[in-house]
């Protein structure tokens, strides 16, 4: 039995919770993995982790042998790392997460430049707004905007998105520009909707450390980025959006900026990973690229 890798296969479902969804995140056969775990606790002599038909938990030595497993498994790895030219030239699977709009519209135009830097990195996106569990899921970091509440994860602030209030010339020429957030009252917005979040129908400002809600009538409501501002760019209604992502469209003129002295409040976006002894080098590679690429493209305030 090689334990290297029966440690490695024992960390995963530990905090899988799951051997089917260790096996995923493996690229194994749940059976192999299922087999590898028995053959690793009649080696030790000792239960690891308590089955049922849902879910697998661990038994007091199985909690204790985690954290020593981790452990060993990190310091090889840094070990590893440390006598290779991995440093600086990082390789291996990454799986990162991050909203539609960062996905689109940030990652995506430079993400050429990225793979000129770190040619051995095979990078898997996943794309969405929803709050996903990094252990459950395999992933390896997430980019999250809005204030954190996970205490359990590693944050790396990456900076302030400044949000605009802004509409197609269209729907202005055919519905007047609004001078303050009392003449919303007049207009439509198009409203966004979230999983954590169903409150669609209000639009967010601050004057002079003042922050208010306002109500405004919408048509339809929609949970992605590039559908949210396709709508504006049609006229369907007034929209709030991260500058940077909508600043080719407000630089050529098919959007307009309204009530730039109400603007909404910035939003905080951030990098987070769980809590490692050693990071691994192409996390941190990622890390450091996506905070150069937001600071130099002016993304935040």
């Amino acid at each position: 039995m090689d334990r290297i890798q029966a440690m490695q296969v024992f960390v995963r479902v530990a905090e899988a919770g799951s051997f089917i969804h260790a096996a995923q995140t493996l690229s194994l056969p749940a059976s192999t993995v299922s087999s590898t775990i028995k053959n690793l606790e009649k080696y030790l002599q000792v239960r690891l982790l308590n089955r049922t038909t849902r879910r697998v938990s661990l038994t007091p030595e199985g909690t204790q042998y985690l954290v020593q497993c981790q452990e060993i498994l990190k310091l090889i790895e840094h070990t590893e790392t440390s006598l290779t030219d991995s440093v600086k030239r990082p390789q291996g699977r990454l799986r990162v997460d991050m909203p539609g709009g960062i996905a689109h519209f940030i990652v995506m135009p430079n993400l050429k430049d990225f793979y000129k830097r770190y040619p051995d990195i095979y990078l898997m996106i996943g794309v969405n707004d929803r709050q996903v569990d990094l252990v459950q899921e395999g992933v390896d970091c997430v980019i999250r905007t809005g204030e954190l509440t996970d205490s359990t994860l590693v944050a790396r602030p990456l900076g302030q998105f400044r949000w605009v209030t802004c509409a197609s010339p269209a729907y202005l020429k055919n519905n007047g520009i609004p001078q303050n957030p009392d003449a919303l009252s007049q207009h439509k917005a198009i409203h966004y909707f979230s999983g954590h979040s169903r409150r669609t129908g209000e639009m967010y400002f601050v004057r002079d450390s003042k922050q208010i809600s306002v109500p405004v009538k919408g048509t339809a409501a929609v949970n992605e980025t590039g559908l949210y501002i396709k709508m504006c760019l049609e006229g369907f209604g007034l929209a709030q959006l991260a500058e940077n992502v909508v600043s080719d469209h407000l630089g050529e003129g098919r959007l307009i900026e309204v009530l730039a002295d109400w603007q909404p409040a910035s939003v905080p976006v951030s990098l987070l990973y769980p809590h490692q002894r050693f990071l691994s080098p192409a996390v941190r590679a990622f890390a450091d690229w996506i905070i150069e690429l937001v600071r130099d493209g002016n993304s935040v305030t």
